[in-house]
């Protein structure tokens, strides 16, 4: 089956004359969503922009340009907002919004050859790291579908893990790509701040959250991410340009590497499952046997720096109001966490985000002598539906959140590049991700060695019920 390939083997496939971006699109469409991957579908302009592209290839072959994914579909997340297509941002206040515009990301995956089959499904303004939103049913992983898929890339990991797409973009504020790929049992890739724009919108003004991408193979996100990354006139920040493409990184060898390793939550004080620390005990033995060295570190992030990041979560929430007149709709961890990010004063918003970079360059200099650092990714194998989300009482909502994600955060504070890697199973069957996180702009070293993992133990055969 065409699904069965690999994202990259598809544009092979394309490129070879062996299937069409049509048929590619067909395949695809024909599938049928039992994860909760989409909010909304967008098969018809799939297919207009994939008999197009079919057209051109028979008319005048590949351009020139075009890159190894040309022809491939994917998905888009229902917080980038796409021209004529609904666009809720998983908020039941936006459920009739059709944007004028698309933003940037939307733009560069359609100028790539990559058709959309829709609006992938993500909670309210992305925030919760569960993907229950009003607007569609939940986003579950599909190992197991009374469980959730993660979030907030939820239904773009649900899509991929279930076969409904080759590998979709996500994004990732403190985990939100991270969280769903170990809970679909995929690679998630958080690059560098500044790596792949956030024109024209820029509506981050922490540098917390960036685009990026989540995929059944290092190589598959790699080469996403070649399609996603590149400044923008305007960019507030940026990464510098890579040596050559981030897909060639994933065939040098990495060399031998200093690993530092820890497990102690970052941000609470919660029982690490067994599943977890299995998981980062057998990487950290798969890593030495590759020859790098593992040593044990200090958390490097301190505590104090929960409460900044608390805060700049609190105030991004209250930057995403509900359109007049519909703020009841909005849900209750929302109104509470804006609720708080409203109270914020100007200059104390300002002091968290001082106070957070502080925390990030002390962080980036205590681990400035290793190569990457590895953590589990998750405190817990993915959760049953419902099991974090209360909205009689917000406050547990967040803590258990926290709870679940004690780690992924660090990495959005320091703005280092981290990927999760689907290396563990549970006895029944749940994917448990780990974590490996690299220096800034080292996304070239981090996909090498996320390549030598998944070569020496590999997991893409591995498929889930209903495949």
């Amino acid at each position: 089956m065409l699904h069965d390939l690999t994202a990259l083997e598809q544009g092979d496939a394309v490129r070879r004359g062996e299937v069409s971006p049509l048929e590619l699109v067909e395949h695809y469409a024909g599938r049928v969503d039992r994860v909760g991957a989409f909010v909304t579908p967008t098969h018809e302009a799939a297919l207009d922009h994939a008999r197009w592209l079919t057209a051109r290839l028979a008319e005048e072959g590949r351009p020139a340009d075009a890159g190894p994914l040309w022809g491939v579909p994917t998905g888009i997340k229902d917080l980038h907002p796409t021209a004529g297509v609904r666009t809720t941002f998983g908020s039941a206040a936006y459920d009739d919004f059709v944007p004028d515009a698309s933003d940037d990301l939307v733009l560069t995956v359609e100028a790539a050859g990559m058709p959309s089959l829709g609006k992938t499904n993500t909670p309210e303004f992305g925030s919760p790291c569960y993907t229950e939103p009003d607007v569609a049913p939940p986003a579950v992983t599909p190992w197991d579908t009374s469980r959730t898929a993660g979030g907030s890339s939820g239904g773009a990991a649900a899509a991929v893990a279930a076969g409904l797409l080759p590998v979709a973009p996500g994004s990732d504020g403190g985990g939100s790509i991270r969280i769903p790929a170990s809970c679909c049992g995929l690679v998630g890739l958080k690059p560098t701040r500044g790596r792949i724009s956030a024109a024209p919108m820029y509506g981050d003004p922490t540098g917390l959250a960036t685009a990026g991408t989540l995929a059944r193979t290092v190589r598959d996100a790699a080469a996403l991410l070649d399609v996603l990354a590149g400044r923008r006139v305007g960019d507030p920040f940026w990464a510098p340009e890579p040596a050559g493409s981030f897909l060639d990184a994933c065939d040098r060898e990495p060399g031998r590497l200093r690993v530092a390793r820890f497990i102690a939550p970052v941000i609470a004080e919660v029982d690490v499952h067994p599943s977890s620390v299995a998981a980062w005990e057998d990487a950290s033995r798969l890593l030495a046997s590759l020859g790098h060295d593992v040593e044990d570190v200090p958390v490097p992030i301190p505590r104090e720096a929960v409460a900044d990041f608390e805060t700049c979560w609190s105030v991004l929430t209250a930057l995403s109001p509900a359109p007049p007149g519909r703020e009841h709709q909005l849900r209750p961890l929302t109104r509470w966490l804006g609720g708080l990010g409203r109270e914020v004063s100007g200059p104390d918003f300002g002091l968290a985000i001082v106070r957070m970079r502080r925390h990030a360059a002390a962080a980036l200099a205590a681990l400035a002598a290793y190569d990457v650092v590895l953590t589990p990714t998750l405190a817990r194998p993915p959760v049953l539906v419902g099991a974090l989300r209360d909205d009689a009482d917000p406050a547990r909502d967040f803590a258990e959140q926290k709870a679940f994600t004690p780690w992924t955060s660090a990495w959005n504070v320091t703005g280092m590049p981290a990927v999760s890697l689907p290396l563990h199973w549970t006895d029944d069957g749940l994917p448990v991700g780990v974590m490996l996180a690299a220096r800034p702009a080292e996304e070239e070293l981090l996909l090498s060695v996320a390549a030598q993992v998944e070569q020496a133990a590999p997991w893409a055969d591995r498929r889930p019920p209903g495949w």
